[in-house]
């Protein structure tokens, strides 16, 4: 809002400062103080409120070491989270942007699913919460919105790049790597397309419309019909990741802020015609105002991270887990670079995976022998560890710098292929 307010401001009476909203860097600069306000000081007052209403956090006695001291934890905090996303992203972003608008429909959507969760876990007394399958369909719902939109939105385009030695004219240049190399160009005209990033790849882009490339000419009319159901796994997997994840003081928060900053440098230099073509990468109009989304982001898991770290003051819960991940995946998805979350996203990956394997290995060797063995002493992976007699916040501490290699590692496979 602020930047429209600013912007007119500065075309109609030159008001002195106001073009520096223009700027993404100043937005995003003041979208992370802004969230680190929110956390922190609203933060405090809504953890108080939680106590009062003792909205406390149930838990079930798994043996693992501190455990019981949890109980009666504040939970639903990610309403912190939450509060502390939208309403920086709503002052300092172009919120008519096709994708701030995307992105803020996954916040809020996953956000109230994972509410209604934790309303029925702790005022209805129910520790099942929300069943499965309804968690599942809002997720499926979202992902055939977001699909959906960038199948179809006519926003929602890249630039192709031109690869070609013959003269080009000028009239069909959109820029050139350099001023000698006239092979790697942009095309002027915008195309809607199902393209995708591919690490490690010298030319790294993979159109998901070869999957139906049996169909012939017709490929891309029909592409949607792999593209949407793609989009919606990807949805699905990575929320419940992160839910997954969200077992230890600070894990899910401090790695969600993590992978933020990973996607906040992303989108910039996808949105960046100039770094964009410098990395020979795909370019993709508009994105760079995800950087003010990703401030906020960063600034809200910061800001909550000084309430959830060891010994948390409150936890997320659903509420923010859920939301968290959807988010994840969606700005993954809008930057093209949802094929790079198994890298900076390997902490969720892994922990889902443990689960995965443990639960089938379990059923498997069952079914063979007529007992279930374990790979794991526990799933996920991080009470793995607890049992292996690891602290909690050493745990947590040694993923923060696994996260970290794996984020670095995903930022240079642009320039490793």
């Amino acid at each position: 809002m602020l930047y429209y307010l600013f912007t007119w401001l500065d075309k109609a009476y030159h008001f002195p400062g106001a073009g520096v909203f223009q700027y993404i860097s100043f937005r995003a600069g003041m979208a992370i103080i802004t969230s680190l306000f929110i956390s922190l000081i609203i933060g405090k007052r809504v953890i108080n409120f939680l106590r009062v209403k003792q909205v406390g956090e149930t838990i079930r006695d798994l043996g693992l070491d501190g455990q019981m001291e949890k109980k009666g934890t504040p939970t639903m905090g990610g309403i912190i989270i939450l509060a502390a996303i939208l309403i920086p992203t709503l002052l300092f972003a172009k919120i008519l942007n096709i994708y701030i608008i995307l992105i803020l429909v996954a916040t809020i959507w996953l956000g109230l699913i994972g509410f209604i969760d934790d309303y029925i876990k702790v005022f209805k007394k129910d520790k099942k919460g929300l069943a499965g399958k309804f968690k599942v369909l809002g997720q499926i719902i979202l992902g055939l919105i977001v699909g959906t939109t960038m199948f179809f939105d006519k926003d929602v385009v890249i630039r192709e790049k031109i690869r070609t030695q013959a003269y080009v004219p000028s009239s069909e240049i959109f820029t050139m790597e350099s001023k000698t190399d006239r092979s790697k160009i942009y095309s002027k005209v915008p195309v809607r397309s199902t393209k995708t990033t591919i690490p490690f790849l010298k030319n790294n882009e993979f159109d998901y419309a070869m999957l139906i490339s049996w169909l012939g000419s017709g490929m891309k009319k029909w592409s949607f019909l792999v593209f949407i159901p793609i989009m919606i796994f990807i949805i699905i997997a990575v929320s419940n990741g992160a839910n997954l994840t969200d077992g230890l003081d600070g894990l899910a928060t401090g790695s969600s802020a993590i992978i933020g900053l990973t996607l906040a440098v992303l989108a910039y230099i996808s949105g960046n015609i100039v770094f964009a073509s410098y990395l020979n990468i795909m370019y993709i109009p508009n994105t760079g105002e995800l950087v003010v989304f990703s401030s906020a982001l960063i600034g809200a898991c910061i800001g909550f991270l000084w309430y959830n770290s060891y010994p948390a003051q409150v936890f997320m819960g659903d509420t923010g887990s859920l939301a968290l991940g959807g988010i994840i995946a969606v700005f993954s998805i809008m930057i093209r670079k949802e094929i790079m979350i198994p890298i900076f996203c390997g902490i969720f990956v892994a922990e889902s995976l443990s689960v995965v394997l443990q639960v089938g290995y379990f059923k498997l060797s069952r079914w063979r022998t007529g007992t279930g063995k374990r790979i794991f002493l526990m799933s996920p992976l991080h009470h793995h560890y607890q049992l292996k007699g690891y602290h909690e916040s050493k745990i947590v501490l040694r993923f923060f710098i696994v996260g970290i290699m794996l984020a670095v590692l995903a930022i240079v496979t642009l320039k490793i292929r």
